[in-house]
C-alpha cells in the first residue's frame, strides 16, 4: 500500500464515520502534520476522492466534504426505484449469453467478499456492485435512460449505503443479484423489475437509517 493508498483510506473512512461532517474541509496541512507526510501522496489522495466524488475542490479553499442530505438521497432513491425497474424490463429482451456471463462473474465475486467480511470487502463490493448496476443498464440498451441514471446515480451515495449495511442486509443483497441475474435469464421483465424495486428500497432504508437513528438520539 502506498502512502498515497493509505491517506485516501483514512480520509474515506473519516468522511464515512462522520470524523469529517458534510460541507467540512480536509486540510492538507493537519493531514500531513498527524501522519508525518509530506504534500504530495496526500495531493493524490485527494485528487482521488474528487474523483470519485468523495470532497470538492473549492478555488483558494481546499478540498470540502460534498454535503449530501438526507433530502437529496430520498430524492436519489425515489428516482433510482422509478428508472431501474425499467432497465430491467428492457434487459430481460436484449440481454447477450456475454453479459450474462459478465453479470454471474461479479455475482461470485461480491458473494466471496461478503463471505469474507471487512471494511476492504465492502469497499470492493461497492466497486463491484456499480460494475453490476452499469452491465443490466448497457445490456438495457437506451442511451436516454443510461444518461439519465449518470446524472441522478451519484456514486458516494451507493458507496455509502453498503457501509450501513447489517450482515443480513449484505446477504440480502447478494440474493437480489442472482434473482436479479435468474430473471434475466428467464426474460422476464416484470419479475426482474420487481425484484430490482425491492432491492434499491433495501439500499434506501440502510442509506437512511443512520439518520433516523441520530434524530431519535
Amino acid at each position: 500500500m502506498t502512502a498515497a493508498d493509505r491517506v485516501y483510506g483514512i480520509i474515506k473512512h473519516r468522511i464515512l464515520d462522520g470524523h469529517y461532517p458534510a460541507g467540512s474541509y480536509v486540510r492538507e496541512a493537519a493531514i500531513g502534520q498527524e501522519l508525518a507526510l509530506s504534500r504530495t501522496p496526500i495531493r493524490e489522495a485527494l485528487r482521488r476522492l474528487v474523483s470519485d466524488g468523495w470532497v470538492e475542490a473549492i478555488p483558494h479553499h481546499g478540498a470540502r466534504v460534498v454535503a449530501w442530505t438526507s433530502r437529496d438521497v430520498e430524492e436519489v432513491f425515489e428516482l433510482r426505484v422509478l428508472l431501474e425497474p425499467q432497465v430491467v424490463r428492457r434487459a430481460a429482451t436484449r440481454i447477450t449469453p456475454e453479459r450474462l456471463a459478465a453479470l454471474e462473474a461479479l455475482a461470485e465475486q461480491m458473494e466471496s467478499f461478503c463471505a469474507s467480511g471487512g471494511e476492504e470487502a465492502v469497499d470492493e463490493i461497492a466497486v463491484l456492485n456499480n460494475r453490476f448496476h452499469a452491465e443490466l443498464v448497457a445490456a438495457a440498451d437506451s442511451p436516454r435512460l443510461q444518461r439519465l441514471l449518470e446524472t441522478i446515480v451519484q456514486v458516494p451515495v451507493s458507496r455509502r449505503s453498503f457501509h450501513h449495511y447489517t450482515a443480513e442486509e449484505m446477504e440480502a443483497s447478494m440474493r437480489h443479484h442472482r434473482e436479479l441475474i435468474r430473471a434475466l435469464e428467464a426474460g422476464d421483465g416484470e419479475w426482474g423489475a420487481s425484484v430490482m424495486r425491492a432491492h434499491i428500497l433495501a439500499a434506501r432504508a440502510a442509506q437512511i437509517r443512520p439518520v433516523r437513528e441520530q434524530r431519535r438520539a
